[in-house]
């Protein structure tokens, strides 16, 4: 499938094979190697992107470093009105970027302009933070001094982000690194490069100065990020992404002490228990479990049916699952689009096989697009899934609802915190206060009570356990990129 004119020539007006930006400008060197950016609906290259290297990544830091004290010492308010300048502009090019991400992504027109509404919002919100930051005043316990509370920029921050939120992710960390006066370098996911430099572009457009925000694409991560890593003028290191490579990066981040924050994998428990609204329930399920066709480190997981409603629950699940629209985004406004690749493809397919060969059966499959190059997999309901089931322990990263049925409400406590990974977690009941009980016993950052989302700019994002330290979004996630410092005042 071709793609519209006008978004091919939004890629062509990214410059994406000098799209190595330093100091505000974009690589001038004329043997740069590059990678392709593909479409993962039909295998078609989009870009070929600049290689990143060890050296750019040096220079990233040297701009960063030489911009850290002018912009760290630029009032609050200039920062913020800079902030909201790039929110107004992110949403006024909101077709553009939407269009870009469902490209380079595959994800639905529909979740990559929720996407945009939501990535805009960070620097809205913090745009606002960015003039409230706090600071305290106190008489010392043993009189005769003061204690003066206050809070400085952590310094050059170091920005990971992944292939499956492009905007969000990016928006979600320089928002508040800006906002605190920090100055960034930034590496996207090789998978999806092309939006990161968008909001690059949308950012000088705002007023960002030059060596304030960089970007490295690159195909050799370990050269970029652990060169950020182990330079000393590195004080911060942000990265989204898996479980494995967090616990990499922080055990480098240990050799300096960086300071660290890491939101990493997660494997999203839902419950229905015996008297929640089905349709309610339902229709949670289809946005916690569907949304980026389950490519999300927040989407559903696993979901705990109580045994009274399990019937009742699975068929009506089943009949909106069977009724979602997979395919090309730019068709038929198509719902699902294909997985980020076919390696993903072959991942989930084991995932559901063993729960297969374990006794679970599909009781539900959409249907998938014929005589496609695309990396697609039908939205699949499991029942019959034993709870040991591989499907059920292991992050899925695809649109797979494994369906394990439960009575006791013990038992489902034990079962909800057996794994290592702690992000998010759905609970549906029409008892609140049985709700609220479950979600305290719940070893996870994040719990939506009779709601299928619970990502929002002005709440704490996180989750604990091995998925993850420290806070995105919120009044926390300025405080990521601060560091306090006191002064104890003779009286």
């Amino acid at each position: 499938m071709t793609l519209p004119k006008s978004l091919s020539d939004f890629i062509a007006s990214l410059d994406a094979e000098r799209g190595v930006c330093v100091q505000g400008q974009r690589d001038a060197s004329s043997t740069r190697a590059t990678f392709p950016v593909t479409d993962p609906a039909t295998g078609a290259v989009l870009a070929e992107v600049a290689d990143g290297n060890a050296d750019d990544a040096r220079l990233a830091v040297d701009a960063a470093q030489a911009a850290l004290g002018p912009w760290g010492a630029l009032a609050p308010r200039e920062r913020s009105e800079i902030l909201r300048r790039s929110f107004e502009l992110i949403l006024q090019s909101s077709d553009d970027l939407a269009a870009l991400m469902s490209a380079e992504n595959g994800k639905s027109l529909a979740d990559s302009r929720a996407e945009v509404t939501y990535a805009a919002e960070f620097f809205r919100w913090f745009a606002e933070e960015a003039v409230r930051l706090d600071g305290d005043y106190v008489e010392s316990p043993a009189g005769g001094t003061r204690t003066i509370v206050t809070s400085r920029p952590i310094g050059v921050a170091a920005l990971a982000t992944p292939w499956n939120f492009p905007a969000a992710m990016a928006t979600r960390k320089i928002a508040p690194a800006l906002a605190a006066g920090c100055t960034v370098v930034l590496k996207p996911a090789a998978e999806t490069p092309l939006t990161v430099l968008a909001i690059y572009d949308i950012l000088q457009r705002a007023g960002v100065p030059e060596g304030v925000v960089n970007v490295v694409p690159t195909t050799d991560p370990d050269a970029v990020v652990g060169g950020w890593l182990a330079d000393e003028r590195v004080r911060k290191i942000s990265f989204t992404g898996s479980t494995r490579i967090g616990s990499l990066l922080l055990s480098q981040a240990a050799d300096r002490i960086v300071s660290s924050a890491m939101e990493l994998g997660g494997n999203a428990p839902f419950v229905v228990h015996r008297d929640a609204d089905i349709e309610q329930a339902v229709a949670g399920a289809m946005i916690a479990k569907f949304r980026n066709g389950g490519q999300a480190c927040t989407a559903a997981n696993r979901f705990y049916v109580h045994a009274d409603v399990r019937d009742a629950f699975a068929d009506a699940f089943g009949r909106e699952l069977e009724a979602l629209r997979v395919g090309h985004a730019f068709a038929d406004d198509n719902q699902i689009g294909p997985l980020i690749s076919h390696r993903a493809v072959e991942g989930v397919t084991r995932l559901v096989n063993d729960a297969l060969d374990r006794g679970a059966r599909i009781a539900h499959q959409a249907a998938t697009p014929e005589g496609t190059q695309g990396s697609f997999y039908p939205p699949t309901l499991l029942v019959d899934v034993p709870a040991d089931a591989d499907v059920v322990l292991n992050e899925i990263f695809g649109p797979i609802a494994p369906i394990v049925t439960y009575t006791d409400d013990e038992a489902l406590v034990s079962e909800l915190n057996r794994t290592e990974l702690g992000l998010a977690a759905y609970i549906f009941s029409g008892d609140l206060g049985w709700a609220l009980h479950l979600a305290e016993r719940t070893e996870a950052g994040m719990v939506g009570i009779n709601r299928g989302l619970v990502s929002d700019p002005a709440a704490p994002f996180g989750g604990v356990k091995q998925s993850g330290i420290g806070r995105e979004g919120a009044r926390e996630g300025i405080k990521e990129f601060r560091e306090i410092q006191y002064f104890s005042v003779a009286w």
